[in-house]
This record gives C-alpha cells, sequence and structure tokens, in this order.
C-alpha cells in the first residue's frame, strides 16, 4: 500500500482536510497521514466543513511533521508555501508534490466568511486530490 503525507504548517486545516479526503475518496488505496511543522491543533470549521461532505475527520489530530522522521512515504505533499520550505526529506526517495492551497484561517483577515474560506478550501483540495487519484500510477 503506498504511504501519503501532508504537509502544511499548522496542522489545523488543509492538510487535515486533505487527509480525510484522500482517505475517504481512495478508500484502502493509500495509507495517509497528515502533520505540520508548527501543529496548532484541529480547528473546529475543518470538522465542521469535512462533515457537510460527509467525511468524519474529528478522530484526527494535529501532530509535528518530526514524529514522520525517519519512515518513509511515496508522496508527501506540501500544501503551503512555508511547509514547502522547510519540509524534512524522507527515506526512500518518494516523490515530492506542491498544491500552494490558501490558508482558509486568514479569511476574516481578507473580510471573507471563515466558513466559505473553509469550504473553498475544502473544494479545492477535493479537486487535487481527483486529479491525483486520476493520474497517480498504482
Amino acid at each position: 500500500m503506498k504511504r501519503v503525507l501532508f504537509v502544511c504548517t499548522g496542522n489545523r486545516a488543509r492538510s487535515q482536510m486533505a487527509e480525510g479526503l484522500l482517505r475517504h475518496l481512495a478508500g484502502d488505496r493509500f495509507e495517509v497521514h497528515s502533520a505540520g511543522t508548527q501543529p496548532k491543533g484541529l480547528a473546529e470549521q475543518t470538522v465542521e466543513v469535512m462533515r457537510e461532505i460527509g467525511v468524519d475527520v474529528s478522530g484526527q489530530r494535529s501532530k509535528l511533521v518530526d514524529e514522520y522522521a525517519g519512515q518513509t512515504f511515496d508522496y508527501v505533499i506540501t500544501v503551503c508555501e512555508s511547509a514547502r520550505q522547510v519540509c524534512p526529506v524522507f527515506p526512500g526517495g518518494g516523490q515530492r508534490i506542491h498544491w500552494d492551497v490558501e490558508d482558509p484561517l486568514h479569511a476574516e483577515l481578507r473580510g471573507e466568511s471563515s466558513l466559505d474560506a473553509f469550504r473553498a478550501g475544502r473544494d479545492e483540495l477535493r479537486r487535487r486530490i481527483q486529479e491525483f487519484l486520476r493520474t497517480e500510477p498504482g
């Protein structure tokens, strides 16, 4: 089974949504994890917007990327620029992919509704994951 690690800074929203989405859309095709370079805890809005589409992420927890040190992954997917810059290299030569997804936690700074920003991030990640599943050779 192929292993995937999604990484963002806080492991509060984007990487958590990506973890839940890939697990939901791919079934047991992948072993899926997420982590943050500076984990801050799972955001309530993440749980709420994922529940709206029938994906339960409430049992997931925010983790430091260092918990995965020394492990091998087939894919390490960063979902924000700051995580891409500091994401450690994992052994085994897995593929590194970068998706720059806007941080929904910054919505209020932009004058947007928080839930709308979380939904937009979720929907963008769902599109990217669906494309990943269409093109992934496994």
